[in-house]
């Protein structure tokens, strides 16, 4: 990380220092239910008859009441939920070790990072000979860890747990870099999910770009391009506090990581939801 330019006073950074937020997961969960709702509206009929389903047996009635089910574990009282927040926990991110290159062996090992995160669950999303309720528990990891995957500093490429140790002061308060990406940046709009999806959606369609052929794994593709925008787009900044104008620069890329987390959350539905039943069990 390069030195910043004008250190905090020993007494202004302790202060940062205490009132920080601890270190968190993913977007939080505007940020999800925003991702949620713009891959709701994307659906194709048959994929989102499935999801309708599958959430039905969850007593929930959209992708966005899911959302954040995935950080919401580590509040949940019940031992086998805080055992499976511990298992799940290195699966919202990727560190990929000072280049925007993924390499699974280095990035990845065992498989405990975002990227298998979402090959994985989405393979049994896809996998109708399951149980309802595994079925659906890997619709609530796979909404969220896309969502996960499209937040630039769940893809870094430094040794600061993603922005966690960046100590800032933003909004007159201390916070870390990760948290006002996870949710300072979008709380400056004052909108709701909902309010913030159609905001979004009346921007027009946004297509992200297709795989590269032959490298098809398309959540490695998502986490390299969220590491680029860290890499290259002034997302440090050069001092400790974030002003309007980081807010005025940075904020519309998240809006467009959002878009694109909607967009892609949206085409992987369809394509492991979006045939019949009786289509899918066909030779």
């Amino acid at each position: 990380m390069p030195r910043l330019r004008r250190p905090l006073s020993r007494a202004l950074l302790a202060t940062a220092l205490l009132v920080a937020a601890p270190a968190v997961l993913a977007w939080g969960p505007l940020g999800h239910r925003i991702v949620a709702d713009l891959a709701q509206s994307r659906l194709t009929p048959a994929a989102r008859a499935e999801v309708e389903r599958l959430l039905a047996s969850e007593h929930a009635a959209r992708l966005a009441d899911v959302a954040d089910w995935a950080d919401r574990l580590r509040d949940d009282p019940t031992p086998d939920m805080a055992v499976l927040a511990k298992e799940t926990a290195p699966l919202h991110y990727v560190n990929m070790h000072g280049s925007c290159i993924y390499k699974p062996a280095r990035d990845c090992p065992d498989g405990r990072c975002v990227v298998h995160a979402i090959n994985h669950y989405a393979a049994i999303l896809g996998d109708r000979s399951r149980p309802t309720a595994e079925r659906a528990q890997a619709l609530n990891f796979v909404v969220h860890f896309v969502g996960d995957a499209q937040q630039p500093l769940h893809a870094g490429y430094r040794d600061d747990k993603g922005g966690n140790e960046v100590q800032v002061l933003f909004a007159g308060r201390g916070s870390n870099l990760h948290r006002v990406w996870d949710s300072g940046l979008l709380s400056t709009r004052h909108l709701d999910a909902a309010e913030y999806a159609a905001l979004l959606d009346r921007q027009g369609p946004l297509d992200p770009p297709g795989p590269i052929v032959p490298f098809d794994n398309s959540p490695a593709q998502w986490v390299e391009q969220s590491c680029r925008i860290v890499m290259d787009d002034g997302v440090y900044p050069n001092g400790h506090r974030i002003d309007a104008a980081y807010v005025a620069r940075m904020r519309p890329i998240a809006e467009r990581q959002l878009r694109l987390g909607g967009a892609r959350l949206a085409a992987l539905l369809n394509r492991v939801l979006g045939r019949s039943p009786a289509a899918s069990e066909a030779p």
